[in-house]
């Protein structure tokens, strides 16, 4: 396998409403309209898909549409360059409907982040300190 995550699939309750917050309330960029049925916003290196729930359920097969826990063992991470652009984006998220559910503060391993959840309750972590970024914008870890 090679080294890569090539899309990250989020099933979403209501495609029109998380397609306004990740286009208008984050800036991500798509050419997609929600009446297509998906999203996709190219990311650096990777393609956040937003795909009705009950769909995606249903494409991985029988019995997968179930609710969702509140907590499911996954973050998405976004990491900036400067401790200041933490707090920027959470104000942003959170203007544009996120939820904060942990404000940035200083972390045991030297940095700076927080948390917010989108429209569904998706976590995303904010953080800046732990690594430098490569020239493509993607971490560079010793």
């Amino acid at each position: 396998m090679e080294p890569r995550i090539s899309l990250i699939c989020l099933g979403v309750a209501d495609l029109e409403r998380s397609y306004h917050f990740y286009k208008d309330g984050l800036g991500l960029p798509t050419t997609r309209q929600p009446q297509e049925g998906i999203i996709f916003f190219q990311l650096a290196g990777t393609i956040l898909e937003l795909f009705p729930y009950e769909e995606l359920a249903a494409d991985v097969g029988p019995d997968w549409n179930v609710e969702r826990a509140k907590f499911s063992g996954i973050t998405l991470a976004h990491n900036v360059r400067s401790r200041h652009e933490v707090d920027v984006l959470l104000i942003q998220a959170q203007e544009a409907g996120a939820h904060i559910v942990k404000p940035a503060n200083h972390t045991p391993w030297g940095g700076y982040s927080g948390y917010f959840t989108d429209p569904d309750g998706y976590l995303w972590e904010v953080a800046w300190g732990a690594f430098d970024f490569n020239d493509d914008g993607s971490l560079c870890i010793p």
